[in-house]
């Protein structure tokens, strides 16, 4: 019988144009490619991942079966410890230079459909979050101001002092306004995302 994971696989139909930005890895910082040889200590949980610890790349995308485009963030420990996640990532359509750039509309609300729990990163292992793209055609032109974005800015939740954003790059349409939530975000969950998941 085929499993869960095995129908929603299946979809991959589902993938829509842009996904051509699937798997590139924007670093947190710049921490190692892939992580050394764990040793018995670091395989012990120590706290919150690190930024320097942690990767983040975008996943494939795919249609929402209501509206909206899907898209998973992952995130990777390139550490050599265990580490732990926990809650919501902050997202938000961001445009200009790290230094000088600026967050375009709203940030990301929360889409509590999925309840937080705590995740454990053993070295090399990723974890993801559901990102939906609602779009801006659901809002007064007025109220919105469409503009498209060129970058996602991503804070992951708990990673400790120091914690650096992440930009990753994607053309998505945003509201210049403050208000309109055209972006929501799922609590950090174990495993990588599936690629060309349908949202109910």
């Amino acid at each position: 019988m085929m499993t869960r994971y095995g129908q929603i696989a299946s979809r991959l139909a589902a993938v829509v144009a842009f996904a051509g930005t699937a798997a590139l890895a924007v670093a947190l910082t710049h921490g190692p490619a892939r992580p050394a040889k764990a040793t018995l200590s670091s395989n012990l949980t120590s706290g919150p991942c690190a930024a320097s610890g942690l990767r983040a790349w975008l996943g494939l995308a795919g249609n929402g079966a209501s509206s909206g485009t899907i898209v998973t963030l992952e995130f990777t420990n390139v550490s050599e410890r265990t580490c732990s996640l926990y809650g919501y990532p902050q997202v938000s359509a961001y445009a200009g230079s790290p230094a000088a750039g600026s967050q375009i509309g709203s940030a990301a609300v929360r889409d509590t459909s999925v309840r937080p729990r705590p995740v454990t990163l053993t070295p090399g292992a990723t974890a993801h979050s559901v990102l939906r793209l609602a779009g801006t055609r659901s809002f007064q032109p007025a109220a919105c101001g469409q503009v498209m974005a060129p970058e996602l800015r991503v804070i992951v939740p708990e990673v400790g002092q120091g914690t650096r954003p992440a930009f990753v790059p994607i053309r998505v349409a945003a509201c210049s306004k403050k208000g309109p939530a055209f972006l929501s975000v799922q609590a950090i969950q174990p495993r990588p995302g599936i690629p060309g998941f349908t949202m109910p």
